[in-house]
């Protein structure tokens, strides 16, 4: 019987959390009942309604989410041995490894972005993680080839044990945008501006934004996000050109109606695994601008404009100017779908 981690239930629907609570809803739907189960910290008030998925609660004795996974999931797991888990959120339990996704591995590159104590403890924890998983887990799950290749590359792990199964913008389409955000900013319905949303991290490379604003004081930013506590972007303390709106965290409502509005949508990250804000804003009839790095070229090949992350010289509204493919075909690839039933056919197939 196949096990859900549901602690991503826990947080803010952010890209892996997100990923997780859409492949999950839609496992319900395809499983029979005493296929799957899902766990779930026993505060979790929220839980979506599912019809075959049991729901397994266990007491949270800590706010430290590794406590609860090493010691009261992992003692779950040890005692109940008909489960088998799966993670969606790039954890292994050494003791009881399943089938676990591991969307990239930033962690075990550019140490430099890994300052403060509490970073360093983050990547060294982080790398022990992708160590279990790539020598213990039963199957690997990755969002691209991109991510595939690194870890086969990095860990001499067989190509066969890891899966590719892509991500989606397809929760956007249920989405009602909430114009309610040109009231709160009403310099954004005034003038056009380029759109930015993802957690506040360095990889994030929010510093090609800033930089870039510095010297074209004439172009608008608004870049919406969460703070991390780690690999925090120094700069977002010290004070914002004025032509950048910092809008903090926002509900996908207003987010659907600013990637509505935005002249582009940006995103510089010299890193992503996947990359998924640009699609959510394809599926929302913005243009998008990438970085030319890592994933973002296999996913979203001729429909983004590029840049180079290391380089602001460039004109962006001309860049906007280039011909790029309609983003038709590559929404309809990345479906949700899709990918619930290649997760559950890797879960019948154990």
């Amino acid at each position: 019987m196949i096990l859900i981690n549901g602690d991503f239930l826990c947080r803010r629907l952010t890209g892996i959390e997100r990923y997780a609570y859409e492949i999950t809803y839609r496992l319900d739907k395809l499983s029979n009942q005493g296929e799957i189960a899902i766990v779930i910290p026993s505060f979790v008030e929220n839980i979506p309604d599912y019809k075959n998925l049991e729901i397994i609660k266990l007491k949270k004795k800590s706010k430290s989410n590794i406590r609860w996974q090493m010691l009261t999931l992992q003692s779950f797991l040890l005692i109940h041995r008909k489960y088998t888990i799966l993670e969606f959120g790039n954890t292994c339990l050494p003791l009881a490894p399943g089938i676990i996704f591991l969307h990239d591995i930033y962690c075990e590159f550019f140490p430099e972005d890994f300052t403060s104590r509490r970073d360093k403890f983050t990547r060294f924890y982080s790398r022990i993680q992708y160590r279990f998983i790539a020598y213990l887990a039963k199957k690997i799950v990755t969002v691209s080839e991109y991510s595939k290749n690194e870890i086969v590359k990095t860990f001499k792990i067989k190509p066969s044990k890891i899966s590719v199964i892509y991500s989606s913008a397809d929760h956007m389409r249920s989405i009602n945008a909430d114009i309610s955000i040109f009231d709160d900013f009403p310099v954004l319905s005034e003038k056009p501006f380029y759109f930015s949303l993802g957690s506040l991290s360095k990889r994030k490379n929010l510093q090609w934004i800033l930089k870039y604003a510095a010297v074209h004081p004439e172009t608008l930013f608004a870049i919406s996000g969460t703070s991390l506590s780690t690999v925090k972007v120094d700069e977002l303390d010290t004070g914002m050109p004025q032509n950048i709106i910092l809008l903090d965290y926002l509900d996908d409502s207003k987010v659907k109606a600013l990637m509505e509005k935005c002249k582009a949508f940006i995103l510089p990250s010299y890193y992503e695994g996947f990359g998924l804000t640009p699609l959510e804003a394809l599926s929302c009839g913005a243009q998008v601008i990438v970085a030319k790095v890592a994933s973002l070229p296999e996913i979203y090949g001729n429909t983004a404009h590029y840049i180079d992350p290391y380089n602001i010289d460039i004109d962006l509204d001309e860049l906007l100017g280039e011909s790029v493919e309609r983003p038709d075909g590559i929404l309809a690839k990345y479906s949700y779908d899709t990918a619930a039933e290649q997760v559950y056919k890797l879960i019948k197939g154990l």
